[in-house]
């Protein structure tokens, strides 16, 4: 068996059942689609990879073929490889899916010309209706000469074509990461979540107390992040807001910072129709913020006062709230969470127990009446996400 298949769907299965053709092109960041393959693979995704001749003095055949587990086509024959894979043909590819994309490919897409193994494969994907997303990656200047502007906005306009990145770093348009190639392939092929707009709030907020010092909470900001990533992956509209959070923020998703929670109210206006708060926001602050730092040469006393309640701030703005409540033991959880249904009028409350939150995994309970299911950030965030869908 071929080392792949043991590492098909190993982080997941949203790819489960789709067959991903890869064209990979004459550019330098041709050097990153063993990994792009390998991620797509773990997803759960069949890869099979056609390259034109430049990439092949890029990357070796053998590479492509060791990620992707199958044989990259890298001429066609008589075997038609193009229309058995992306033609009008039972079990035919799910998506095309350049990456990188050449300035000399997408002008070459975008007037019809099909003069290498990428481009007969992508005339013949958009003749049959397969969808295509390309993933520039070109110098600066290339990407940006008007006629390529053009032909880049001619296949996304005309042809229906999803673009991803690239990035504007030292002078060149970089190829996207892969972890936004591959969440935005599952985006196009998972759209259950469509035309939802959902905000995401995570992280925790600060409170001032002088210059320097601060209140906060302890939180890492991963719960928002997984739900904010697995709701764009589903095909939803998502916004995320963060605080003081200890974990990468997908930059690809619509993002804005906050710091105090008066920061965080004075945003509300912008929330959309349903809103998750998974956020750790700070219950009290100083009576009176320092304007200077604070000596530490000797004691001091602060006096904290209540802060207002966001969900409550808000709740007349939103049409369907969730909000989170963590304490120390499950019964307490339980206790407060039906309490904020009650009082706060949240429509779905994620309870959890403080004992139970670990670096990966939580155990949580969703109001009402569902057991507690322990699981990893992204299950949990699975099974909040088809809540939300089934209540709403």
């Amino acid at each position: 068996m071929h080392p792949s298949k043991h590492l098909r769907g190993s982080k997941g299965d949203d790819l489960k059942g789709k067959k991903i053709v890869l064209g990979i092109t004459g550019s330098i960041a041709a050097v990153e689609c063993v990994k792009l393959i390998r991620e797509l693979v773990r997803e759960g995704a069949e890869v099979h990879c056609v390259m034109s001749e430049w990439a092949e003095k890029i990357v070796h055949p053998y590479s492509i073929e060791f990620s992707s587990g199958t044989e990259p086509i890298t001429e066609l024959t008589g075997q038609v490889e193009h229309v058995s894979l992306c033609g009008k043909v039972p079990d035919k590819a799910d998506l095309f899916l350049i990456s990188p994309a050449t300035a000399n490919t997408i002008s070459k897409i975008a007037n019809g010309i099909d003069d290498t193994p990428v481009t007969t494969f992508a005339t013949t994907s958009i003749g049959s209706g397969i969808p295509l997303m390309i993933v520039p990656a070109m110098h600066q200047s290339m990407y940006e000469h008007p006629v390529v502007m053009d032909n880049l906005q001619k296949v996304q306009e005309e042809l229906g074509t999803a673009i991803v990145g690239p990035k504007i770093e030292e002078g060149a348009a970089k190829v996207a990461d892969k972890d936004e190639i591959v969440d935005n392939v599952i985006r196009l092929l998972n759209d259950d979540l469509k035309d939802e707009n959902i905000t995401v709030i995570t992280g925790g907020s600060v409170e001032p107390i002088d210059t320097m010092r601060v209140i906060t909470n302890r939180a890492t900001g991963k719960t928002g992040i997984e739900l904010a990533k697995r709701a764009f992956r589903r095909g939803a509209n998502v916004q995320l807001w963060y605080g003081n959070v200890q974990a990468e923020i997908p930059h690809w998703i619509p993002n804005r910072k906050f710091e105090t929670l008066d920061d965080l109210i004075g945003y509300s206006k912008d929330l959309t129709e349903t809103v998750i708060v998974p956020a750790a926001l700070s219950d009290f602050g100083v009576d009176e913020v320092s304007e200077s730092k604070i000596s530490s040469e000797k004691g001091i006393s602060l006096e904290l006062k209540p802060l207002p309640k966001f969900i409550e701030e808000v709740r007349e703005e939103v049409e369907f709230l969730v909000a989170f409540k963590a304490e120390d033991s499950r019964e307490k959880a339980m206790e407060k969470a039906e309490k904020m249904i009650e009082d706060r009028r949240a429509d779905m409350v994620v309870a959890n127990s403080l004992e139970d939150v670990k670096s990966e995994k939580n155990t949580i309970c969703i109001l009402k009446g569902d057991e507690w299911v322990e699981g990893s950030k992204r299950e949990l965030a699975e099974k909040i996400l088809d809540e939300i869908e089934k209540r709403k």
